[in-house]
């Protein structure tokens, strides 16, 4: 996954990798309709992670520290909740009612340092993820991503 970061805007490049490319034991034969919220939330979850990773990596020689702490500014429930406001009014019918099925879901665990509000939010975001993950619309998940990114950066430049 290549990708660039600059002050103003995000960038990120998916590789074209489809489903189908990959072995059949890899991709498992429960297609994304058919899987649960909290499958979906896992999967988008990594995806999540990995998308953040690859930015703090892609940002300029620093510490694996100071990579992981910028990964995990993003990748955590309050985070992910706040960016979920963002990107809300962006989605469309279909996108919205993943994340409301992710949203609704009661996981197993509960929330460590964040409120059930956040948790749950944070869980549809997730799920929305894996989603857009696993039917393979790169530019969407990305473009969602990108919106989440930057409303919650503009917020926190704007009370910092």
């Amino acid at each position: 996954m290549a990708q660039s970061v600059n002050n103003d805007e995000i960038r990120i490049s998916v590789p074209a990798l489809k489903r189908a490319d990959l072995p059949a034991d890899l991709t498992g034969s429960a297609g994304p309709d058919v899987l649960s919220p909290l499958d979906l939330a896992f999967v988008g979850d990594a995806v999540c992670t990995l998308v953040f990773r690859t930015m703090a990596a892609g940002s300029g020689a620093r510490h694996v520290e100071k990579m992981h702490q910028f990964a995990a500014r993003y990748v955590n429930a309050g985070t992910q909740s706040a960016m979920m406001r963002f990107i809300q009014p962006h989605l469309t019918e279909e996108e919205h009612h993943i994340y409301k099925r992710g949203r609704n879901s009661k996981p197993v665990t509960r929330a460590k340092h964040q409120n059930v509000t956040d948790y749950r939010r944070a869980t549809g975001y997730e799920a929305l993820l894996g989603y857009l993950y696993l039917v393979n619309d790169w530019d969407r998940l990305m473009e969602l991503i990108r919106i989440g990114y930057e409303g919650y950066e503009r917020e926190e430049r704007q009370t910092s």
